[in-house]
C-alpha cells in the first residue's frame, strides 16, 4: 500500500508535537521497555496514522482525547478500529485522562493486551 506524501508529513508532524498523554505512553513503551515489545509511534497505515504500534505483537495503542467522547467521533473510531483489525491488528484505546492521571494503570493495560495476544480477539 503506497503512502501519500501528505500522510507521511502529517505523521512526522504528529511525532514532533505529541501531546502530553502520548509522551507518557511513549516513555512507557519506547526502547522495548514494555515486555520487550518494539513499538513505533505515529505510523501511517492506509489513510490513518496510528498513535503506537507493535507489529511483532500486532497491537495498536490509541490515546484518545476529549474529542473522542463525541458521538460522531465514536462512530468514526468504530469504523477506524474495524479497518485496523482488518489489517490483522488489535486496538487498545486509552483515554488521555487515564494516561495522565494513572500512567501505571495505562502501562498495566498495555501489558495485559500484550499478554492476551495469544487468545482470540474480542
Amino acid at each position: 500500500m503506497r503512502i501519500g506524501k501528505r500522510l507521511l508529513r502529517f505523521a512526522r508532524e504528529q511525532r514532533a508535537s505529541n501531546v502530553n498523554a502520548e509522551a507518557i505512553v511513549w516513555r512507557i513503551v519506547r526502547d522495548r521497555r514494555c515486555m520487550g515489545a518494539k513499538f513505533r509511534r505515529q505510523v501511517p497505515l492506509g489513510s490513518y496514522v496510528l498513535d503506537f504500534v507493535c507489529f511483532e505483537h500486532k497491537l495498536v495503542v490509541e490515546v484518545d482525547g476529549p474529542s473522542h467522547d463525541a458521538a460522531a467521533q465514536r462512530e468514526r473510531d468504530v469504523v477506524r478500529d474495524a479497518r485496523i483489525r482488518s489489517a490483522g491488528l488489535r486496538v487498545l484505546r486509552l483515554s488521555n485522562e487515564l494516561v495522565i492521571g494513572t500512567p501505571e494503570l495505562a502501562e498495566q493495560r498495555i501489558v495485559e493486551a500484550l499478554e492476551s495476544l495469544g487468545q482470540d480477539p474480542q
